[in-house]
């Protein structure tokens, strides 16, 4: 997988959190790995989640402790590497923001500068990407709940890349072969597949001739009625000139390793 922000917010207005969650689903480079109102709650994702970017609001009086807090509190954890720490604030006093600093704040944002938005503090995460440090978990190997939550995300957006490749190429869910590919191929790039129509076939409940039929006619229609250049741009494998359109296996085969290279 490329690098991506998985993402703390330490904030105690509901509404902003929930902007954050919206926006996060947005974007396959951010993970919001969890909110929270309160310093010590916010100290424990940190130690158990390993965020590599805290957005840290300074003031948390709806909820409990605060950004000070959670700076000291930090400092305590056993971690290998500090997750990247920008704080928000209404407090524009200088020595309030030299002693942020001196915690170990990396940026500061004051929330009554005009352009301060949510996206504007996303959209600054995302360019600053390449700054970001890499986490280093204390163990291979996380809980159960975090390694399903993982999972579930990298297969959201796996999807979503199978689905959007299709569309490029005008494989339009009007067709039935359409989520039988799609099928196909998030199978092979989680896994090697020798009888791939057979698995695809069970989960629909229909016979393996007919899912491959259906597979083979939509990459058929496409070829046909797509312009070349586009087919051309985003399907870059060899196609046997007698026949014109690659075969079901080469076509399933080529999207599953281009998705996956995508996705790294």
């Amino acid at each position: 997988m490329s690098k991506r922000i998985e993402l703390l917010v330490v904030e105690d207005d509901e509404n902003i959190c929930l902007e954050y969650a919206e926006l996060s689903k947005q974007f396959d480079d951010i993970f919001l790995i969890g909110t929270s109102a309160y310093s010590t709650e916010a100290l424990k994702i940190t130690d158990e989640f390993h965020p590599n970017v805290v957005v840290l609001d300074l003031e948390l009086q709806k909820g409990g402790g605060s950004g000070i807090d959670y700076l000291l509190g930090i400092e305590k954890l056993t971690l290998k590497t500090k997750p990247f720490v920008l704080v928000v604030t209404n407090n524009v006093s200088p020595v309030t923001q030299a002693i942020v600093r001196n915690l170990g704040a990396d940026y500061i944002i004051v929330k009554s500068q005009s352009d301060y938005s949510v996206s504007m503090v996303v959209n600054m995460l995302r360019n600053m990407i390449t700054q970001i440090p890499d986490m280093n978990a204390k163990s291979p190997t996380c809980s159960p709940s975090i390694k399903k939550r993982i999972e579930d995300d990298y297969n959201q957006r796996l999807v979503k890349s199978i689905t959007r490749e299709l569309d490029i190429i005008g494989i339009s869910p009007r067709f039935k072969g359409r989520n039988y590919l799609r099928d196909a191929i998030e199978l092979i790039c989680h896994k090697e597949q020798t009888y791939i129509c057979n698995e695809v076939a069970k989960k629909y409940g229909k016979t393996s001739a007919s899912v491959e039929r259906a597979m083979q006619n939509a990459i058929d229609h496409a070829w046909k009625t797509t312009d070349t250049e586009t087919l051309e741009e985003h399907y870059m494998a060899y196609i046997n000139p007698r026949k014109g359109v690659p075969t079901l296996t080469e076509f399933i085969y080529y999207y599953a390793d281009k998705v996956k290279k995508n996705m790294e």
